[in-house]
């Protein structure tokens, strides 16, 4: 991958090459402007630098070329944890391969690329090309398109296609506004800052902070959501036994454990890891943390049952038990 300085260089000798020496650049157009010699330099820098897969755009790619890539899978099944698109895509790796394909390097899971770019503050200052994401912590993201419409995938059984914007997002991130091409070679410019933080960013001082940023990354959950789980059910203690039974740092049940292949339920590792995955899971099926809370303390089943949060005292106290832990946590 070439640094900043590499693609400068190269700018320069492609310069050399186009004629754009200093004498003439000076009298000339900007670089990029359509219909001058810059507009052949910028194609030529994207042969160069290998950006995007047909004539760059004189700036770089824009808002639209992210709708016009992810347009490209419309109608591709919805397969949770997909990535290869011959075989079904998720939410965000639908989002991932869309700015793959113009040369942007975004981060896997739904909950990171809504951290990615910059803030946008609502949907009427919302442009073709915006990530949407839905839900807290988020669990589902799109690809914005305009007029009150985005590009999604689902949800099982279902595939890529263009939906209305059903709910106000919770977050919406603009990656690009006019992204030089040089700024796309140095891909550390368009990832979250939170990535580039050591491990357990945005958990200093947390126990096991490094298991649940990994648990997280792993299963598609907010790191703090798992260790405001920890908090409330264990204090952060690998060798808690509830009068229940349950075990170690997130309380599981031995058999609950054993579904979750957790062989060791005081291993903390396989313990976050573990309730990652259960988690990851309740959420997908309720879509919302309180009801996934409530699951996770009494069982989806109950929830089901009940139609909600179960009425029993233990659960109604937990679930805001968790809420305030995650809170407390910046979640």
């Amino acid at each position: 991958m070439l640094g900043v300085a590499g693609v400068l260089s190269r700018i320069s000798e492609l310069q050399d090459q186009l004629g754009l020496n200093a004498a003439a650049s000076a009298q000339a157009a900007p670089v990029g402007t359509p219909g001058t010699s810059g507009a052949r330099f910028a194609s030529a820098l994207a042969s160069a630098t290998g950006t995007g897969s047909g004539p760059a755009r004189p700036g770089g790619p824009a808002g639209d070329d992210v709708v016009a890539a992810a347009k490209k899978y419309l109608g591709t099944p919805y397969v949770f944890g997909g990535t290869d698109p011959s075989k079904g895509l998720d939410c965000s790796a639908l989002v991932q391969r869309a700015y793959s394909d113009l040369g942007v390097d975004l981060p896997r899971n739904s909950w990171q690329q809504a951290k990615a770019g910059r803030p946008v503050a609502g949907l009427d200052d919302a442009k073709p090309g915006d990530i949407l994401a839905f839900n807290s912590p988020v669990d589902h993201v799109a690809i914005y398109l305009g007029g009150n419409k985005m590009i999604a995938a689902p949800k099982p059984g279902d595939h890529v296609k263009i939906q209305n914007v059903y709910e106000t997002p919770t977050a919406i991130r603009r990656v690009l506004d006019t992204v030089p091409a040089a700024a796309v070679q140095d891909m550390s410019s368009l990832r979250p800052a939170g990535l580039r933080a050591t491990a357990g960013g945005g958990l200093s001082g947390v126990p096991y902070a490094d298991l649940f940023e990994q648990a997280g990354a792993r299963h598609g959950v907010s790191p703090k959501l798992l260790a405001a789980v920890a908090k409330v059910e264990s204090s952060y203690n690998p060798r808690a036994v509830s009068k229940a039974g349950a075990q170690g740092l997130m309380q599981l049940m031995p058999a609950t454990a054993r579904g979750l292949g957790v062989d060791n339920a005081f291993d903390p590792a396989q313990a976050v890891n573990g309730a990652a995955k259960l988690l990851a899971s309740h959420l997908r099926e309720f879509k919302s943390v309180p009801l996934a809370l409530a699951a996770y303390n009494a069982g989806g089943g109950a929830v089901h049952r009940h139609n909600g949060i179960p009425p029993s005292a233990e659960t109604q106290a937990y679930v805001p038990k968790v809420q305030k832990a995650l809170a407390a946590l910046g979640g």
